[in-house]
Order: structure tokens, then C-alpha cells, then sequence
């Protein structure tokens, strides 16, 4: 198999778990009212963890794609740079959300008025720190489609189409977060990961597609 050819799947593969990721995700609201034992605090652990497996196998394709896109110079390490960068970021938010806030509901289980309050507040804790993380990921990403777009008008590899999409949707992003017309929660974020889905899907699909090394 091909490096372009791998480097395609792993950005198709993780693509469709970020997307699975965002449409099981429960709502903060859901978890902080929710049992221990919930569905919902289950459902947050096992979302958490399928973002945190889709995010080595999406830079790897990143990686992939830098290396087919080598011709556009300094452009594409710093797009891979950033994104690797955003990486860590979103790895932070995942463990945040799927690992310690549900080990917190294990531990302060309903009970008492002050306990349910201390509980709620841990709770909207973790939660502002998950934003925190999700913001750096979602201006990291899309800093990093912007100039990997760039790039592949540059060099001109037949993905004008999808190029266009990308200077497009980057920098769209970016003001619509920074001025709070897209807001860090469930239903927004979702909305990022679907429209970048889209160009790495496209982009992943034409690496699948070439025939040598």
C-alpha cells in the first residue's frame, strides 16, 4: 500500500469517528444532571475515547498529506506544525471530558443539597476547561486546512474545488468562533468538525486515489 494511499484512509477513518464522536455526544446538561451510572456519563466516556483513538490516525493522514503537498515549502510544515499543535489541544479537551469529569461523578454522587451544588460546579469547571481546548483545536485546524488549502493550489494537484472550500472555510471559522456567532458547545463544535470532515474527506479520497508513491 502506498504512503498516499494510507495517509487517505487515516484521514477518511478519522474524519467518520470524529463525526460519530459529535453525533453520540451528550449535551453538558445531560451529564451534570445525570447520575453516575447514567447513560449519558457512559456515552461521554465512550465518545471521549473515540476522539481520543481518531486523533493519532487523523494527524497521521495530516502527516501523509504534508508529505504529498512537500512542494509547497514552509506552507506545509506550518500547517502541520499548527495542527499538531490544535492535536494536543482537543487530546486535552477529550480527557477532560471523558476521563475526568465522569471519575468526578463517580465520586460525588448525589446526595446532599451542598454536594449536588459542589458536584454542578466541578462539573461547569471541567466544562470551561473543555472549551478552553476545543476553541485552541477548532483556530489550530482551521489555520492549518487554510494553508494546507493554499498549498494545494500552489502546486496544483486537481483539487481546485475543494482548495477554494478550504481558504474558505478556515478563516469563516475562525471569526465566526472569535466573535461568538459559533459557540463551543455540542451543536457548534459539531458544526466545525462536520464542515472540516468534509474537505478532509475529499482531500483523504484523492490521496486513496493515486497510484504510486
Amino acid at each position: 500500500m502506498t504512503d498516499e494511499r494510507l495517509s487517505g484512509i487515516a484521514l477518511i477513518v478519522g474524519s467518520i469517528a470524529s463525526i460519530i464522536t459529535m453525533s453520540f455526544h451528550p449535551t453538558g446538561q445531560q451529564v451534570i444532571e445525570s447520575g453516575p451510572e447514567s447513560a449519558s456519563v457512559r456515552a461521554a466516556v465512550a465518545v471521549h475515547a473515540l476522539a481520543m483513538f481518531s486523533l493519532p490516525i487523523l494527524f497521521m493522514g495530516a502527516a501523509g498529506l504534508s508529505k504529498y503537498l512537500q512542494r509547497g515549502g514552509r506552507m506545509v510544515v506550518a500547517a502541520l506544525t499548527i495542527y499538531g499543535f490544535g492535536s494536543i489541544a482537543a487530546m486535552n479537551a477529550a480527557v477532560v471530558s471523558g476521563l475526568v469529569a465522569p471519575g468526578l461523578a463517580h465520586r460525588l454522587a448525589i446526595g446532599s443539597d451542598a454536594a449536588n451544588d459542589l458536584r454542578r460546579t466541578l462539573f461547569r469547571y471541567t466544562a470551561d476547561l473543555n472549551r478552553g481546548f476545543a476553541l485552541v483545536f477548532v483556530i489550530a485546524s482551521s489555520i492549518a486546512i487554510l494553508l494546507w488549502s493554499l498549498s494545494m493550489l500552489k502546486v496544483n494537484i486537481g483539487l481546485r474545488r475543494v482548495s477554494i472550500y478550504g481558504c474558505f472555510i478556515g478563516p469563516v471559522v475562525i471569526i465566526a468562533v472569535l466573535s461568538g456567532h459559533i459557540r463551543m458547545n455540542v451543536h457548534g463544535f459539531g458544526s466545525i468538525v462536520l464542515s472540516q470532515t468534509i474537505w478532509q474527506v475529499v482531500v483523504g479520497t484523492h490521496l486513496t486515489r493515486k497510484p504510486h508513491s
